[in-house]
């Protein structure tokens, strides 16, 4: 028979920690969560000590990483699992115990929502300590907004409202959502999404899909008048990130005129951004683009230029040449001369140039002034643009994190405090998370909230 030795019966320090501790254990050590601790434990000096605020607060932690959809299987994960407690902060001489009820957590978490604000600092904290990490966080960002139901019923009767049993969400309102397409064979295709509950503002850094500024309100709020505030956010807590910012992607849920002159005029931000059709009756058809030689250059709600040769009314596509920032134009370049193929009107062309061509043959000059929504500093019709614009998936694929991973695809959240306080803690671990994987080596997996811990530093 072999014999096992003997341990002491709380040396679990001897024994190998498990992967998925691990991934708690590199939360618990990467989080800035002092300066909120001491907040909880102070205001609770007079009161009952029974459940301690640090093992409460790493308990919530807890449940989000190992994603219990409901307080009562978190619980019951706690009274079966004695190591878990230990690194939690139980006292192990209390054994299960120890764990508290589901009244007493619950008043716990209210006390959570009642400091909202500091949660807030807590993940530009955490942001301001990425940054350090890595000096480039920042460069490229996108912006998008997240459906959330809520748990609760929708409330349509006003007397109700007033005296709620628990069950209904009073808070939230009704949401819809569109999504518009074409099919191979050129047919369109519409999907139409209807939701009560919240939505989820979020911008992230492009290149290490890390959130950098967020905001929650109700179901019906707007994706377009949220995306400047998100920018505003960034610049008045991250000035150094803020400052970084070279271009900003987002769908075309975010087009504006406003959206895209301001972004670029008062934030230096290259605004990539879908262009909405609004004349789909026209969308082929062009509009004059120089009132004075409208037989020569016409362009589309695309951003796309055209030239129409004088002799044969043939309608070309001019070749886009970037942004001139000092003039505050889009430079354009006649196809003929730039691709070398013959042109019957270029000679007849070149003739109305009030400056006269070279080598280069025509070129055209359109102030972005002339259609703010149309004409970027990025024009929509480059490969530059597209390229920019496929960056846009990562706060896509942020989102799908946040439901799969952190608990929002299935939850029983009810109103919006509760809404904005388990949102940033689920954005609070990301980051822990990212923060925690780069001090401990694991730089190519800090977008994974899942992936093995061998060991936490």
């Amino acid at each position: 028979m072999a014999i096992i030795p003997q341990l002491n019966l709380f040396s679990w320090d001897k024994i190998e920690v498990s992967s998925e501790l691990n991934r708690l254990k590199l939360v618990l050590v990467s989080i800035p969560d002092e300066i909120f601790v001491c907040t909880l434990e102070v205001k609770r000096q007079k009161g009952r000590d029974d459940y301690p605020v640090r093992p409460m607060w790493n308990t919530l932690l807890a449940g989000i990483v190992f994603q219990h959809k409901t307080v009562a299987k978190l619980l019951r994960e706690l009274k079966r699992n004695a190591e878990l407690r230990q690194i939690l902060g139980f006292n192990p001489l209390l054994g299960d115990s120890a764990v508290p009820t589901e009244a007493a957590f619950s008043r716990f978490v209210k006390s959570v929502i009642e400091n909202q604000n500091l949660l807030t600092q807590m993940f530009h904290n955490l942001v301001a300590e990425l940054k350090t990490e890595l000096p480039d966080l920042g460069k490229d960002i996108a912006i998008d907004s997240k459906a959330i139901p809520s748990f609760g019923k929708p409330v349509n009767d006003e007397k109700k409202k007033e005296s709620h049993d628990g069950r209904r969400d009073v808070d939230a309102n009704w949401g819809v959502k569109s999504y518009k397409g074409i099919h191979k064979d050129g047919t369109s295709w519409e999907k139409v999404t209807k939701w009560f509950g919240y939505k989820l503002h979020l911008m992230v850094d492009s290149n290490y899909e890390l959130p950098l500024a967020f905001s929650v309100d109700v179901a019906s709020s707007s994706d377009m008048t949220n995306l400047l505030p998100l920018v505003e956010n960034l610049s008045e807590n991250h000035t150094e990130i803020y400052e970084n910012v070279e271009k900003a992607s987002a769908d075309r849920g975010y087009d504006s005129a406003k959206n895209k002159s301001e972004l670029f005029d008062l934030h230096n931000i290259k605004p990539i951004i879908d262009t909405r059709i609004l004349k789909k009756e026209d969308k082929d058809k062009p509009q004059k683009l120089f009132g004075d030689r409208y037989d020569v250059f016409t362009f589309n709600e695309q951003g796309q230029v055209f030239c129409h040769c004088p002799k044969t009314e043939e309608r070309r596509e001019l070749v886009s040449y970037g942004f001139e920032k000092k003039r505050g134009t889009l430079k354009f370049r006649c196809p003929a001369a730039h691709y070398g193929f013959e042109c019957k009107g270029r000679e007849d062309c070149e003739k109305c140039s009030p400056l006269g061509t070279g080598e280069y043959g025509r070129v055209v000059r359109i102030p972005i002034g002339m259609d703010r929504r149309i004409f970027t500093p990025v024009n929509k019709s480059t490969n530059q643009w597209q390229k920019d614009y496929n960056k846009r998936t990562s706060v896509e694929r942020v989102n799908g994190r946040i439901d799969q991973v952190l608990g929002f695809e299935y939850h029983t959240i009810r109103g919006k405090d509760k809404m904005k306080m388990r949102l940033s803690l689920a954005l609070v671990i990301m980051l822990s998370m990212a923060l925690g994987r780069i001090r401990n080596g694991q730089k190519d997996k800090m977008r994974s909230l899942i992936a093995p811990v061998a060991k936490v530093a």
